[in-house]
């Protein structure tokens, strides 16, 4: 069972950037699947949800897209207009539901994904 993130890297400000989160040994319908961040000295931050019955939930809203792709059982996260502030790792998550998409009740993480922005 694991969650593996791809995409991440060098970016200028400005720019934009898809990460990929493939999922293996669950079914991501079966789950809230979700992306997090953490910058440097900072906490874990959630940043969007998707689940099949709660459809997509955003917590930082307009610069980020989610999309679940069922037959892939994937995860994207679109990211626009980036900032220097957006330098972070980015992580793949999975929980019952996105109503308990917390870091205390996440049941899978991914590795993470970093991810810099440069002026």
């Amino acid at each position: 069972v694991q969650l593996v993130e791809s995409g991440g890297g060098l970016v200028q400000a400005g720019g934009s950037l898809t990460l990929s989160c493939a999922a293996s040994g669950i079914t991501v319908t079966d789950y809230g699947i979700g992306w997090f961040r953490q910058a440097p000295g900072k906490e874990r931050e959630r940043i969007s949800c998707s689940s099949r019955s709660e459809g997509s939930t955003y917590y930082m809203k307009g610069r980020f897209v989610t999309n679940r792709d069922n037959d892939k059982n994937t995860l994207s996260l679109h990211m626009n207009h980036l900032k220097p502030e957006d330098t972070a790792v980015y992580y793949c998550a999975a929980a019952f539901s996105c109503a308990q998409m917390s870091v205390g009740y996440i049941d899978i993480w991914g590795q993470g994904t970093p991810v810099t922005v440069s002026l």
